[in-house]
């Protein structure tokens, strides 16, 4: 979905709000660890400024929140969990904006700051009891002792 910003580059208005909620399609995150991307709440604005470095030249500024949830699998249990995100971004729109058009594609604009949240890690699993196996199993940080590191044998013979 394209935003039409030439009614704030002739000067008629002062910002253009982009309050909305936005639904992305699958093919934005289908090779990402996003299974899926519930809609995305957006509140902000895009407004002109004068640009730093020149006060005669104008350029568009935006500033919104944007949050929503994403379904990602869990680093531990591989199975699906919600996982809520925000982020604020306040930043000149240049790169965005479609040359010579006064459009502004909300979609890929949303993408490059949504993938900027996506967890590496990230698991709800509380009790690693159930994760084992023959002659294996799964311990929290603060269990990992000398007696029950496989390699403290081998450590000894490096001293």
């Amino acid at each position: 979905m394209d935003i039409d910003l030439s009614l704030l580059h002739s000067g008629t208005v002062p910002e253009v709000d982009i309050t909305n909620t936005y639904t992305l399609t699958k093919e934005y995150y289908e090779n990402t660890g996003v299974l899926e991307l519930k809609d995305i709440k957006v509140e902000g604005k895009i407004y002109r400024g004068a640009a730093e470095d020149d006060i005669d030249d104008f350029q568009d500024y935006v500033n919104c929140k944007i949050s929503g949830t994403m379904i990602i699998e869990d680093s531990i249990s591989l199975d699906p969990v919600e996982y809520p995100f925000s982020t604020e971004y306040d930043d000149i729109l240049e790169e965005n904006c479609k040359k010579n058009e006064n459009t502004l594609d909300i979609f890929q604009f949303l993408w490059e700051n949504i993938v900027l949240e996506i967890p590496l890690q990230f698991t709800k699993v509380k009790d690693l009891s159930k994760f084992h196996g023959d002659g294996w199993k799964l311990i929290r940080e603060d269990e990992l002792t000398a007696s029950n590191n496989p390699f403290s044998d081998l450590l000894k013979d490096f001293k």
